[in-house]
């Protein structure tokens, strides 16, 4: 008997921004694309152009809503709205720093310091409580989710299917399935639109 598919979601990761090329943690700090990140949702967009999905759903942070705005723009998929939920992990003390800036403050177990920051747990709730609300209004459907890096992970551990020794690139697509048993994921951290 053939497993019934009830949730199609396709995560993203928003394009690419001077904080990331700088190495800065972002957090739930507003920060904008940048002209290649905005190259990188296009190029994706083009990549959906003619593929099923039924709307698109991102963070309200400024990164992935124009992200996810130039992703409808080139494929046609509509956009269905922003949810707070979705917006990256934030990061207390540590947003806005590189890496040197964090040792040279906290020194080198600055991971282990409570400065602030959700909890892994906090951002697997939201995910859990956007999720439950998501299912209810789009019974099996095929979604689009436009988020950020650390938010997508610990969305993927729920549904025990991250890969922590394959980091989330900009611009990538995961895509996963929910059936009447478990997640699967069909791909992965995807990046072949960006290959010029």
């Amino acid at each position: 008997m053939e497993e019934i598919i009830l949730t199609t979601i396709g995560l993203i990761r928003h394009g690419s921004t001077e904080w990331n090329l700088l190495g800065k943690i972002q957090g739930a700090l507003d920060t904008e694309l940048t002209e290649e990140g905005r190259e990188q949702a296009r190029r994706l967009g083009t990549r959906l152009r003619g593929e099923a999905w039924d709307g698109i759903i991102s963070s309200d942070l400024k990164r992935a809503k124009e992200s996810a705005q130039l992703i409808s723009e080139r494929s046609g998929i509509p956009i269905a709205g922003t949810d707070g939920r979705l917006r990256e992990k934030g990061f207390g003390q540590v947003e806005g720093t590189t890496l040197q800036e964090r040792l040279d403050r906290w020194g080198p177990d600055w991971l282990q310091l409570e400065l602030g920051g959700e909890t892994d747990e906090q951002v697997r709730s939201r995910w859990l409580s956007f999720y439950a609300d998501l299912s209810v209004k789009y019974p099996r459907s095929r979604m689009l989710i436009v988020s950020h890096g650390a938010f997508i992970g610990r969305a993927l551990e729920t549904m025990r299917l991250e890969r922590r020794d394959d980091p989330l690139t900009n611009a990538s697509l995961t895509i996963v399935r929910q059936g009447t048993a478990v997640w699967e994921c069909t791909l992965y951290n995807c990046t072949e639109h960006l290959i010029v």
